[in-house]
């Protein structure tokens, strides 16, 4: 039989105890996306993608591999069931519209879309629901990250970000 081994992301660790595992941001009672989304920095900053009425997409600031973006309901709600229908419905309406994007602008070979719906599921932000996109090729992980708690980007953040916001369709549809 064979023994169960772990795999340890220890770099996590200071993201999760800043945001007291439950996503709120100190004393302020409100979570990390609530607060990029209510600041009046500019997009280049906090990695904002776009903004609708009800949705907005942004770069993972940790992401995974380059092009992982999150799509985050601008009401911060723990579960799918929580949205109401028009949330649901520009939730997944921009996840679609990132999927293209990311597809056009880093052609990857697969891609990973999915959510960790409260704490023990590995939301790393769990009083607010978002969506994960990560790109990925055959052979992008390594056990660099485990062993010498490194990722190995081959762009920076900003430069994703622009790749992307470029990209990102020039519509009137902000739902």
């Amino acid at each position: 039989m064979n023994k169960l081994e772990n795999l340890w992301a220890g770099w996590r660790v200071e993201y999760l105890s800043e945001t007291k595992g439950e996503g709120l941001v100190g004393n302020s009672g409100k979570t990390l996306f609530s607060l990029i989304d209510e600041s009046q920095l500019p997009d280049e900053e906090t990695f904002v993608i776009e903004k609708r009425m009800l949705t907005m997409v942004l770069l993972n600031a940790y992401p995974y591999t380059s092009g992982h973006l999150l799509v985050v309901p601008r009401r911060p709600v723990k579960t799918l069931g929580e949205l109401e229908e028009e949330e649901n419905q520009s939730l997944w309406k921009m996840v679609t519209d990132a999927t293209v994007v990311l597809q056009d602008v880093f052609s990857p070979e697969g891609m990973n879309i999915g959510l960790n719906q409260g704490q023990a599921a590995g939301a790393g932000v769990p009083n607010h629901l978002h969506v994960h996109l990560v790109p990925r090729w055959s052979g992008d992980t390594n056990f660099t990250t485990v062993t010498a708690n490194t990722r190995v980007m081959p762009e920076s953040l900003i430069d994703t970000w622009t790749r992307i916001r470029e990209a990102w369709p020039k519509s009137n549809e902000k739902n």
